[in-house]
């Protein structure tokens, strides 16, 4: 099976809860257009039109995949939310997620306040694939003291944990600058806590979880390829060619796949497009990499 193992989709149930919201995050409609607005960034603009079920199952023909994992979008800072509000969001994610289809199935988001054993059960029972955290959950190993007990139950169920950009508790984001690019928070805050996450998970939490299956959103911030940096610093040596962590592919193209299909090998590498924050990035393993993917349909379908 040809997977895509990071998608985005607006759902009317959680763009409607959004609606709701007198208070960062939340949506307000202008025609088609649905205008996001997050703490720390400039607001951005969804074509819900383009958002319907049916013409997102219409591009996973064109994308050549047939099955899309569906995250929630962490940037938003839903998980970081006081925890009723954040299960409010999350449920309504899930609800419109579970809508559509054998086509799509979802990342499980865990709410930060209050994180519990628990809250890994209840987005499994909804059937989702996974569950998902912010990076910024993970942006030092002091964070793995109210963590341990969460992964210690991802790692006994034997299920993967997806790890995307997006803010941890109490962290604070500045405002953005009128003058700042659109790009400019993906090309910063976002790879400064992927990078942060992997070596708080690998250099650290690996030691008291060794079975955990972790699948880092946008190669990590490419921080695998920081191993010598690391290694001169005074840091641990650690195995490249880990075979519990993966890897997507979402923004990078050839030159930044291949370097670390060296890295890492190519089986840690999975097909993940980010749609609809962007489109599928040529990088010459398309076919290898949709077909890595096929584990997480096959796990979900076995897990607890």
């Amino acid at each position: 099976m040809r997977v895509d193992v990071h998608q985005h989709l607006w759902t009317d149930p959680l763009v409607e809860a959004l609606e709701r919201r007198t208070r960062l995050p939340f949506v307000r409609r202008e025609d088609r257009l649905g205008v996001v607005h997050v703490a720390g960034e400039t607001p951005s603009a969804v074509d819900l039109e383009a958002e319907r079920p049916a013409a997102r199952a219409a591009l996973l023909e064109l994308d050549g995949v047939e099955r899309a994992l569906i995250a929630i979008s962490s940037p938003l800072g839903i998980e970081a939310l006081p925890r009723a509000e954040a299960q409010e969001l999350i449920g309504a994610h899930l609800d419109g997620v579970t809508a559509l289809g054998e086509h799509f199935g979802a990342w499980g988001p865990l709410a930060l306040e209050g994180i519990a054993p628990a809250d890994v059960d209840a987005v499994l029972a909804r059937g989702c694939v996974g569950v998902s955290l912010p990076a910024g959950a993970l942006r030092a190993p002091s964070e793995l003291d109210g963590l341990h007990s969460v992964l210690a139950r991802i790692e006994h169920l034997k299920v993967p944990l997806f790890i995307h950009p997006g803010p941890g508790l109490a962290e604070r984001l500045q405002p953005p600058s009128l003058s700042e690019p659109l790009w400019w928070q993906a090309m910063t805050r976002y790879v400064a806590q992927m990078q942060s996450a992997w070596l708080t998970l690998s250099a650290v939490a690996r030691r008291e979880h060794p079975e955990l299956r972790v699948v880092y959103a946008m190669l990590a911030g490419g921080a695998p390829l920081l191993r010598e940096r690391l290694a001169a610093r005074g840091g641990p040596a650690l195995d490249a060619a880990g075979a519990l962590d993966f890897y997507d592919t979402s923004s990078y193209g050839p030159v930044a796949v291949e370097a670390m299909a060296r890295q890492l090998g190519p089986a840690q590498l999975l097909h993940g497009s980010d749609r609809p924050v962007a489109e599928p990035v040529a990088t010459g393993r398309e076919v290898q990499l949709r077909e890595n993917g096929a584990w997480l349909v096959r796990a979900a379908a076995v897990s607890p």
